[in-house]
């Protein structure tokens, strides 16, 4: 049967364009149940003993929620308790376009086999489609279509069972549906009065979602926010330029500020400071928000007072109390900032957070304040009826609403993650909060692996460069087992030297668009955790197949280079090759061959071969405006028993790093330029922007405290200067200013060429650059291998490949993904440092203050890599400028500088189980009792 519909819509040119929509209806689409037997012969999917224990609800029943619901009380759905639901073809589509998360969660409950989830698309059975009425709204009309799908459902089972027990019942929290569907004769149910009848079940309420009227009723009469503008006006506003739109990002140490990043290209402003509750109004970190442009005379300094929300449990803390925490001290910067307050909320980005309860005082209580693990969210307030369980438990809330007379937004329960400060608990945080991809691969993505055994082929060897021959070897961490990269260096017979790097050949087993792909692509990047690797490809990939490891065949991409002495490229060659990697090296193995006069060997004599050429390419790179920046980096000694740190030390690089990393670099920028010649409108390529003269003002700062200068107005021109900034009996000098410099740089991004024109890498100092030489740990290596591969010939493109808007979208997930994946990596570093100093009780150690703020200093332990902040226990002098005679209590003035030298005791405080910090003393100089609470500096650095 065919339905279609004619209308005519008016094009841009000023003609008329007639269109005819077909839509087609069948009525021989499947019911699901095993109770038919006749709609289709499939296998069931809706169980005909459908049974959940229920007051309301005596009878086997399947249930239809509408799309509310599903938005909404997802959590509900999800539970192993909920099954044999029927999720209709329209609340499908209704919720794909209101929410992807949600939408991506549903979807994934109806592939869960136990479940029991059918889609039933009511929009093509002759039975259930409707049309819209006249003067009917799509939403009114969508309800109506839930309410004839369900009716159709309720006959077609009784039919079915001959007048059986076996119902449906629709979950609505509408109250014009539900009248409507009672009407009908439907068994219809608000999903609350649904969960609450589940017998045995009574956790299940702390999962529902408070629905509005639920939160009018659990806060206060009192006004403590501006009402948000309707979208109608946000828009006209922004339209009219009285209103700004950006996102929101909350200050991870004061509550009472945060910045808007204006979205929109081409303003003059770019970031907004906002200050106060009242300005913040509501705003959650990462909400894209519009806000009102206070006039210049309001323009303020940002603060640098260190400020948590410390307000009691169970009250809500006065505005102007927490205004003057504000005010209470002043900047230490003369630089305004445009300021503005938020009007209204353009679209939520809240996602479920981890964190613990915060226990009311008030007995039998069943409100609590939720703490969540990220300081930029606000605590919030959940009902739950098992508190007494969840003390001292990692759990997930998720936010429901932020009604305007509440000082904090309303949530709910929706899982519990384990004890506190259990190892595997921390890590399933630390993941979660950093959105890391951690489920094990599907059965769907397994099964496009290679069945095993398997081995190279007599079509590989027709179609490959054989260079089994080569002394090619890997120089990689201990431990590492995805080996991505092997080198070799010999000489030719004209005098000139061959180089090549061997890249595992990732691509030949991951085929575009299969279920491997996708998910290797969704990943984006292998996350490194202390003890503990998440894989972007199954295993059997990056530690078998792929892997280079040594004395077995495997398949690479090599790209190699003819070059005479002075490490000049003559020649460049790229091939599908097969390669016998001859040993697997330890950077601290190689470098030892290399000092060993004694050693003659081909591996030896390559390493060495290889290592005078990386120092020349690398003087040539500095020469050229190249950066050599710092960052405090640590390794932990594990307890192969316990799995606790032992020992924790700063990593030491040795010339061996460098001469891979040179040569990495050298083959991504040979492989960039030759993907961009070939590809000029879709090469996926990566860029380091330069840093805004601004980001720079700290750097300068800490060198004119010793009388340097330090010129900024170019790259090399910032190398010289650090090259140069020395201080005598201060070896330790220049190493702190890299390490700020670092801090001062922009992130490195991933990008279309076809969607850019500025292709330069800052850091590197290079026109070009793209990442070819990590494919088993990178998605994006393995877009630039095939890209590669099409170039030589060697592969044929497909569609995606050559899209731009497509490969665009690609580098913003894989920026997302690789920003993520170091967020992680730090946080269990922080993690594993507390275990280390746990284990450790009290240390002494000597290090450097970075930073200075009005209650704070920053301080470096170049020995741990470890940076904190001493905030100074005196609320009514923050000064820095304080401290006491070791003598007595007389008072006496210290003035602290940047990179000043102090002396510590280092300890673990665990009083907040949530927020454990590195308690700290200042020993030189000696002042108040101070205390260092532990955090990670999310700043971004030039990597390549």
């Amino acid at each position: 049967m065919l339905k279609s519909k004619t209308f005519v819509k008016k094009t841009r040119s000023g003609g008329v364009l007639k269109i005819v929509r077909e839509h087609y209806l069948r009525d021989d689409i499947w019911c699901g149940s095993e109770v038919c037997k006749e709609c289709k012969d499939e296998a069931p999917v809706l169980q005909e003993h459908a049974c959940i224990e229920s007051n309301l609800c005596s009878f086997p029943h399947y249930l239809i929620p509408d799309t509310n619901v599903v938005l909404h009380q997802i959590d509900i759905l999800e539970d192993p308790l909920i099954r044999n639901v029927i999720i209709l073809q329209i609340v499908l589509q209704e919720v794909r376009h209101r929410s992807a998360p949600v939408y991506k969660r549903i979807k994934d409950a109806i592939h869960e086999k136990e479940k029991h989830f059918y889609t039933f698309t009511n929009e093509h059975h002759r039975e259930t489609f409707i049309e819209r009425e006249q003067g009917e709204t799509a939403n009114d009309r969508n309800d109506r279509a839930i309410r004839v799908a369900a009716k159709w459902y309720t006959d077609h089972l009784a039919k079915k069972t001959n007048g059986g027990s076996l119902k449906v019942v629709l979950l609505t929290d509408d109250r014009a549906n539900k009248e409507k569907a009672e009407q009908y004769g439907l068994v219809v149910y608000r999903c609350e009065e649904y969960i609450k009848s589940l017998i045995g079940n009574p956790e299940l309420m702390d999962r529902l979602a408070l629905q509005p009227d639920d939160q009018n009723e659990i806060t206060g009469s009192k006004l403590l926010f501006p009402e948000h503008l309707p979208l109608s006006r946000i828009q006209s506003g922004i339209k009219n330029g009285m209103f700004l739109q950006g996102t929101f990002h909350a200050n991870r140490d004061n509550y009472l500020e945060g910045k808007v990043f204006i979205n929109r290209e081409g303003e003059e402003i770019n970031e907004v400071l906002l200050q106060g509750l009242q300005n913040l109004n509501r705003a959650v970190h990462q909400d894209v928000v519009a806000i009102e442009l206070f006039p210049k005379e309001r323009w303020v300094a940002p603060s640098s007072v260190v400020l948590q929300d410390d307000s009691p449990n169970d009250e809500d803390a006065e505005e102007d109390e927490t205004e003057n925490k504000l005010k209470g001290v002043p900047s230490d910067s003369s630089v305004l900032k445009p300021t503005g307050r938020v009007v209204g909320i353009i679209k939520r980005n809240w996602r479920p957070f981890c964190g613990m309860l915060s226990q009311s005082m008030i007995k039998e209580a069943t409100r609590h304040l939720f703490t969540p693990a990220d300081r930029r969210i606000p605590r919030i307030r959940i009902e739950t009826r098992q508190a007494a369980n969840l003390v001292r438990q990692r759990i997930m809330v998720a936010i429901d609403g932020w009604p305007k007379n509440s000082r904090y937004p309303n949530g709910h329960f929706v899982k519990n993650l384990g004890s506190a400060g259990d190892k595997e608990t921390e890590t399933e945080v630390l993941l979660l909060e950093h959105d890391v991809p951690h489920q094990p691969f599907s059965q769907a993505v397994l099964s496009f692996l290679p069945k095993m055994p398997w081995s190279i082929t007599e079509e590989d060897l027709k179609v490959r460069a054989d260079l089994r021959h080569l002394c090619v070897c890997s120089v990689d961490p201990p431990g590492c087992t995805d080996i991505d990269d092997t080198l070799h260096c010999r000489e030719l017979e004209n005098g000139n030297l061959e180089v090549g790097v061997h890249i595992a050949d990732v691509s030949h087993f991951i085929r575009p668009g299969n279920a491997l792909d996708q998910e290797a692509a969704s990943r984006g990047t292998t996350v490194y955790l202390c003890g503990k690797r998440i894989d972007m490809v199954p295993e059997l990939l990056s530690s078998n197949l792929c892997s280079l490891r040594s004395n077995v065949e495997r398949l690479a991409f090599s790209c190699i280079w003819e070059m005479n002495h002075n490490a000049e490229i003559l020649k460049a060659h790229f091939t599908k090759s097969i390669i016998n990697s001859k040993a697997s090296l330890t950077y601290a193995e190689a470098q030892m061959r290399i000092d060993d006069s004694t050693m003659k060997d081909d591996i030896t004599k390559s390493l060495r071969g290889l290592n005078r050429l990386a120092k020349i390419l690398k003087g040539r790179r500095i020469a050229k405006g190249a950066l050599t920046l710092s960052s405090p980096e640590v390794r932990f000694h594990i307890d192969s028993e316990t799995h606790d740190p032992i020992d924790m030390q700063s990593k030491e690089l040795k010339e061996t790093n460098s001469m891979v990393e040179e040569f990495m670099l050298l083959a991504n920028i040979s492989v960039a330029q030759k993907i961009y010649d070939e590809f000029s409108e879709c090469a996926l390529l990566r860029k380091h922007p330069s840093p805004p003269p601004s980001n720079y003002d700290i750097l300068i700062k800490a060198a004119k405290s010793r009388d340097l200068n330090i010129h900024t107005d170019s790259a090399k021109a910032l190398a010289d200067s650090l090259n140069n900034a020395t201080v005598e009996n201060f070896p330790y000098f220049n190493t702190l200013l890299r390490i700020l410099a670092t801090r001062c740089m922009m992130q490195a991004v991933y990008f279309c060429s076809g969607m850019d024109s500025d292709f330069h890498h800052y850091g590197l100092a290079s026109p070009i650059y793209t990442h070819f030489t990590s494919p088993i740990r990178r998605y994006a290596d393995i877009i630039v291998h095939r890209l590669l591969a099409v170039a030589i010939n060697a592969d044929s493109t497909y569609p995606d490949l050559m899209d731009k808007h497509k490969q665009s979208a690609l580098c913003n997930n894989l920026n997302y993904r690789h920003k993520m994946a170091q967020y992680a990596q730090r946080a269990s570093v922080a993690f594993h440092t507390q275990l280390f100093f746990k284990n450790k009780g009290i240390i002494n150690e000597e290090g450097f203050i970075l930073f200075v703020r009005k209650n704070a200093i920053i301080i470096l332990i170049p020995k741990f890599g470890l940076e904190g902040a001493v905030f100074f226990d005196n609320k009514d002098k923050p000064s820095p400028h304080l401290s006491f005679d070791s003598e007595g209590p007389t008072l006496r003035e210290h003035t602290f500088r940047m990179f000043d030298k102090v002396k510590v005791t280092i300890s673990l405080d665990a009083s907040n189980i949530q927020h454990q910090r590195i308690r700290m003393a200042l020993i030189e100089p000696v002042v108040c009792f101070c205390f260092l609470d532990f955090f990670l500096f999310y700043c971004e650095t030039a990597t390549a």
